[in-house]
């Protein structure tokens, strides 16, 4: 499938693994201390609206097909089910220390914690998960103290400046000093394709002062409607906490344009399945 692609100082590399397409970060890879992965629609068995790699027990999808596709992704992974831990995202930047005593929650068995939006281990052996339609996926590795984290960022948690949370929890947990993090801004709805109100924007304009920041994550179409570019309000976030603008990787695939072949919650007015992001240290 021929893949819409925004210009970009490094591509997102395609991949193909038993019949599984998944996306990686050149940058990230690079690093050589982690698996990744953010996942598209083509590899798994779920059927309709869901087809084929769903990751959403919640939507409709029947729950057999969603273990096999989180089996195939395991087995991309080069893990099980039971050492994947997934988020609990409700549009928060709520953030949880992982342990291997999480393994398998969200997927073999309950979660026992709610309203988690990003997650965070320096555990080698568990492979940390967060969900999306058009959202933005947030992944850090801090590549001193061999630590990672992985964060869900809407449009409320850019306004409330995630990936800040999740530099500061990680400062906090692990002494990670910023410059030493490496990160990537995921595939998710692009400026083009992402329409909002007034009340979206004000709330941007009002957050993101600095000198041309809001005209360069806002343009005004006119009737109370404006063009919101969440990229790059998550690329401003991450400088501004710290992070080396050149250890950045910023997606240059949009889920809206590219819903054929990611799950786009505006494309599909609802009808749809979810991607997964997926980070994990290597032992």
């Amino acid at each position: 499938m021929a893949l819409y692609r925004h210009e970009s100082r490094i591509r997102m590399q395609v991949n193909r693994t038993d019949g599984v397409e998944y996306l990686t970060f050149p940058l990230l890879a690079q690093t050589g201390m982690v698996r990744h992965l953010f996942s598209t629609r083509v590899g798994g068995v779920s059927e309709g609206i869901y087809s084929t790699m769903n990751l959403s027990y919640t939507r409709g999808d029947r729950r057999e097909a969603v273990d096999e596709n989180f089996r195939r992704i395991a087995g991309v992974l080069g893990c099980a089910p039971e050492d994947i831990v997934c988020s609990d995202q409700t549009h928060t930047v709520n953030l949880r220390v992982a342990s291997r005593q999480d393994g398998g929650k969200g997927i073999i068995r309950a979660k026992d914690y709610t309203d988690i939006d990003g997650l965070l281990t320096d555990e080698p052996g568990i492979v940390l998960a967060t969900f999306y339609a058009d959202c933005v996926p947030l992944y850090f590795v801090d590549t001193r103290r061999r630590a990672v984290a992985l964060a869900h960022s809407g449009w409320r948690g850019t306004a409330a400046r995630m990936g800040q949370c999740v530099v500061q929890r990680m400062r906090k947990e692990y002494g990670t000093d910023p410059a030493d993090i490496v990160a990537a801004i995921g595939p998710s709805i692009c400026r083009d394709c992402y329409e909002v109100s007034a009340d979206v924007a004000d709330v941007f304009a009002a957050e993101f002062r600095g000198a041309g920041q809001a005209d360069s994550i806002l343009s005004d179409k006119g009737g109370g409607k404006y063009r919101l570019d969440l990229w790059r309000a998550n690329e401003i976030v991450l400088t501004e906490a710290g992070i080396p603008a050149q250890q950045i990787q910023v997606t240059d695939l949009c889920t809206c344009h590219n819903s054929g072949y990611l799950f786009s919650h505006r494309a599909s007015h609802g009808q749809r399945g979810n991607l997964g992001a997926f980070l994990g240290l290597l032992s």
